[in-house]
Order: C-alpha cells, then structure tokens, then sequence
C-alpha cells in the first residue's frame, strides 16, 4: 500500500468527521437527527453497500479469501475476549465492562467499511462484510454478558434479523450463483450503499461534538483503553497473522479492521446494562480522535 494514499484517504475522512462536528455545533445536524441517521445507516446505506461490494463475477480466490477473513475474524475476537478478560482486573465492574467491551469490539463496520472502500475499493467492503459476522454474532451475545452477566435471550432472533446479517446473506447468493443485478436496480443500490462512508464519518463528528470538552479529556482509564485498543491489540494481531501465511490482501482487512477505534455499540450496551455510560461516550471519542494518529502507523506496518 502506498503511505501517501493511505494518509490522505485518512485526511479526507478526517475532514468529513470535523464536518459533522461542524454541524452538531451549529445544531444542523441535532442529537434526534443523528439517532435516525445512525438508523438509516445501519438498515438502509449499509446493507446496501454490502449487496453492492459483492456484486462481482464469482472467483475461486475470493471465496477461500472471504472465507479465511472469516475465520480469522473469529479467531481475532476470540483472542480479544480472552486477553481483555485478564486487562482490566483492578477496575471497578461498572469501569472493567466498558473497558472490556472497547478492548473486544472494534468500530470495524461503523468506521471500517469507508477506510477500506477507501483503499481497497468495493473488495475491501467484500471482505469487511465477512469480518463482521462475528462482530456482530458475538456483540449481541459475549457482549451483553459483559455488561449484564447473563445471555440475552433473544440473541439468535437478533443475530439473524440483523441488517449485516440479511445483506451478507444477500450478498453472497449473488455472489455464489454469479447473479447480475438488472441494470437500474445494480445503480440504485450502488448509489445508495456510497453514502454509507460520508454519512458515517458525518454521525461520527456528531457524536463526537455531542461530548462537552471539558469531560472528555478527564480519567486515565480512557487513555489506558484506547492504547489497547489502537495500539497494543492490532500490534499483537499483526505479529500472530505475521506467522500464518496468509495472502495480503486478507492479512491486511483483518490488521486494518482490528485497529479501528472502539466501537459505537460500547455506549449502547453500558446504556442498557447498567455500565459507565459516560466512560463509554468518552473510549469511543477519545480513541476515534487518536486513530486519525494511530491508523496511519499501523498502514506503514502493514
């Protein structure tokens, strides 16, 4: 990967999220616009960028390669939920969940699909499609455990009605029987699907102005989580995945991915579990606006 391109990919996302800041300031964009925007792109944007990055001719390659990104998807998390398991044990319960859910859930859909259609184009999102299922099949499940101690128990119900889950599905039928969308259907959803990366970088600056500045610095534990999760975690990741031969383009999706910031479902779970609600608002900024810094570093490892 050229570094040039990589930082001003990053540059250019950057901008779009101070845009949105830039918006929430000036009450353009309020914090009821941003939950139905948040909505949008999860039901409506997403789903259709997933459809549209496997609307490709069928390739024995990119089978085996999606999937490896699932397994080593599976196998990252897995790796995540036991090592946070034994980071954060001298933080109080209401701290330790946050921090643990940070450390395991990564932003890799949220903000992961614009950096890799950014770089990779609509194969990156092809693959980043499949690294998300076990985000979000263990998200709904691990991750409320987390917080609460116990199984949710409408999990499964949740997994398989889940957005992601429908256009992976999708997605991947077309994929696999080689299937061409008619003409102006392909369009329409191809144009859809490319407002996923400006508006989430747009809901980003939102979320991040919503956070008054003078709470947003303060604690330790929230630098403490964001060096796992930008910094410590993807290194390890990256020396594992050194060590299996895997082909480059999967090695460096499942390196990328795992070193986005904290995930936005952090806050939703602290919310209604009963965790840190305002630690959690502030892990997700404060690691969103240190991987501006972070993400190219890992790009010149990689």
């Amino acid at each position: 990967m050229e570094i040039n391109i990589i930082v001003n990919q990053v540059i250019m996302l950057f901008l779009i999220i101070l845009a949105g800041f830039y918006a929430r300031k000036r009450n353009i964009i309020t914090g009821d616009m941003t939950g139905k925007l948040s909505v949008m792109l999860l039901q409506i944007t997403q789903p259709m960028l997933i459809i549209s990055s496997f609307n490709f001719e069928f390739s024995g390659e990119m089978l085996r390669n999606a999937v490896l990104v699932l397994v080593m998807s599976f196998c990252i998390h897995l790796f995540f939920m036991l090592t946070a398991k034994f980071l954060f044990v001298r933080y109080p319960r209401r701290i330790r969940s946050v921090l643990q859910f940070a450390a395991v859930f990564s932003n890799c859909g949220f903000m992961g699909f614009p950096v890799l259609e950014s770089i990779f184009g609509s194969r990156g999102v092809f693959y980043g499609a499949l690294y998300v299922i076990p985000f979000n099949v263990l998200a709904l499940s691990y991750g409320a455990m987390i917080f609460s101690g116990k199984s949710d128990k409408d999990t499964i119900k949740k997994i398989l009605t889940h957005p992601v889950i429908i256009s992976v599905g999708i997605g991947m039928l077309l994929f696999l029987f080689n299937i061409s969308l008619p003409g102006p259907i392909a369009r329409a959803v191809s144009m859809i699907g490319s407002m996923t990366s400006p508006l989430s970088m747009l809901i980003v600056g939102s979320l991040l102005a919503a956070i008054p500045m003078r709470e947003m610095f303060r604690g330790s534990e929230v630098y403490v989580g964001s060096a796992i999760r930008l910094i410590i975690l993807p290194l390890l990741v990256y020396g594992l995945l050194r060590l299996i031969r895997l082909p480059q383009d999967v090695f460096q999706v499942c390196v990328i991915l795992s070193a986005m910031p904290a995930a936005a479902n952090t806050a939703i779970f602290a919310e209604r579990f009963g965790g840190d609600a305002s630690l959690s608002s502030r892990v997700i900024s404060i690691s969103t606006i240190l991987s501006i810094l972070t993400m190219p570093l890992i790009f010149l490892l990689l």
